[in-house]
């Protein structure tokens, strides 16, 4: 389908950020590949809209730095191990993408050169400009940094017009809706009511990064069918997190 035949997109470049977990279905553990499958056709809704799109996915259906660093490994080695399991989960998104004809690129912050392209800037933006997916994988390259916060240092990176964080409710509440039938949605909310009353949109560098380049957060269900493409198309269900 052409950009033409489509209403016009909101934004014409975004990051989508979704966790490890999104990707297990419901499995404990590991990749659930119909699940892979769900979100990458979400994705490849929203590139048919025209959108440049690039990915930011978490390794924690694999390993979680944080909590092998709890359990008495040393916390940088742990890290490590949890940028590698990015790195896992942006090929299986990559290989569910190119099944259906959109050109993908995994791009690590670890150099990996037989599996990943290494980041380079420039070269991340021209793929961006040619329509394909970017993946950025093994989050910042650095330990003590969540891949919040890579997220958005790439959306900053990358010239995003917006972050999208795909999670399993339909925005951000002022506690657990799961838990809380009380619970109230924002339709928006300031980076730093986030702050102030730990919302846990994302970690606080993270936001922290968001609010100082002011870029905006959009916060929706990644559960909800066709609600990434809704969004981008002016409908849907979302918070939005700004200035």
């Amino acid at each position: 389908m052409s950009a033409e035949s489509h209403p016009a997109a909101k934004y014409k470049r975004v990051l989508l950020k979704i966790s490890g977990e999104a990707l297990m279905g419901d499995q404990g553990y590991g990749l659930h590949p119909p699940t892979v499958e769900r979100i990458a056709q979400e994705v490849k809704s929203v590139r048919d809209l025209g959108v440049e799109i690039c990915m930011v996915i978490g390794g924690g259906n694999i390993f979680r730095g944080l909590a092998g660093s709890a359990q008495g490994m040393e916390r940088t080695t742990a890290d490590y191990m949890g940028m590698l399991a990015t790195v896992m989960n942006a090929l299986a998104m990559q290989s569910a993408l190119e099944g259906m004809g959109v050109f993908t690129r995994v791009i690590s912050a670890i150099r990996m050169d037989e599996v990943a392209e290494p980041y380079i800037r420039r070269r991340a933006v021209r793929h961006l400009e040619k329509k394909r997916v970017c993946i950025f994988a093994a989050g910042t390259g650095n330990p003590y940094f969540t891949t919040d916060t890579a997220a958005t240092l790439r959306a900053n990176e990358m010239a995003c017009e917006a972050i999208f964080k795909g999670t399993k409710v339909d925005g951000v509440y002022d506690k657990d809706p799961v838990k809380f039938d009380d619970a109230k949605r924002y339709d928006t909310v300031s980076y730093d009511e986030v702050l102030q009353k730990n919302l846990g949109v994302m970690d606080a560098s993270a936001i922290a990064l968001a609010r100082d380049n002011n870029k905006p957060i959009i916060v929706f269900s990644l559960d909800e069918p066709g609600g990434f493409r809704g969004i981008l198309a002016g409908e849907g269900t979302y918070t939005l997190v700004q200035g």
